[in-house]
């Protein structure tokens, strides 16, 4: 019994030792701290998609952009049949324009270029100014150099009525290509058929044109004053000016 006794002491012994090794005595207050000091990380929220919209509720596209505004005109440009002989080159034609115009006048140039690439060449031009006033019945008038590639310059007169839905005045220097004008006495005292509807608008200037059979004359304005309306009409060339706009 007493050696019973004996091995039971030993083996309470033996377990014991372990288990008392292996516990750890901890403070609740620094454990507490050291939580506040390293709190654990939240959960990532987690989102749900939104249900897709219904073809009614999708938000409707933003409007295009307005195209750049044209600087063409409304009127149709004439079919000018392609000159020969003799004409004048861009140069030619940009610094005489500039002689009424002033040099590097905003827009001249480029309505220069439009004409001729449309255009071409024009073997003669009118560098001048003119008048005008209207009242529903209206006149215009002017003068000018008009200077040919073969036949040189000379001093050139201009009037004209016209009729429209057309009321101001203005006046206004103004640069004229002409072309197929072969022999310079056909400009003379003969009416060249246009309306003012313009052909280009750019920077200011303003191109339209006029005919007479083969022969164009698109003169580029810049002026004062203010005429609005649409009219129509002629304008009839002299060697000597007048008063009378017929």
């Amino acid at each position: 019994m007493r050696r019973l006794m004996t091995i039971i002491a030993l083996a309470c012994a033996a377990l014991t030792g372990p288990v008392a090794a292996q516990v750890t005595t901890i403070d609740p207050n620094a454990a507490i701290d050291g939580d506040l000091k390293n709190p654990r990380p939240a959960p990532a929220p987690s989102y749900a998609s939104p249900p897709p919209l219904a073809a009614d509720e999708r938000p409707a596209p933003q409007d295009a952009p307005p195209p750049p505004q044209d600087q063409t005109a409304t009127v149709a440009p004439p079919d000018v049949p392609a000159t020969t002989g003799p004409t004048y080159d861009k140069g030619d034609v940009l610094s005489a324009a500039e002689g009424v115009f002033g040099k590097g006048a905003k827009g001249l140039a480029d309505i220069i270029e439009k004409i001729l690439a449309k255009q071409g060449r024009p073997n003669a031009y009118i560098a001048g100014k003119e008048a005008s006033g209207a009242f529903v019945v209206g006149a215009r008038y002017g003068s000018g150099i008009l200077s040919h590639a073969v036949a040189g310059q000379q001093k050139i007169y201009w009037r004209g009525p016209s009729v429209g839905f057309d009321v101001g005045g203005d006046a206004t220097k103004v640069f004229v290509l002409v072309y197929n004008l072969y022999d310079t006495e056909d400009a003379f005292n003969k009416q060249f058929i246009g309306g003012e509807g313009r052909l280009y608008f750019v920077g200011g200037f303003s191109a339209t044109y006029i005919r007479r059979g083969d022969i164009v004359m698109i003169p580029v304005r810049l002026g004062v004053g203010w005429r609005a309306g649409i009219n129509a009409g002629y304008v009839k060339f002299r060697h000597k000016g007048s008063w009378v706009p017929f």
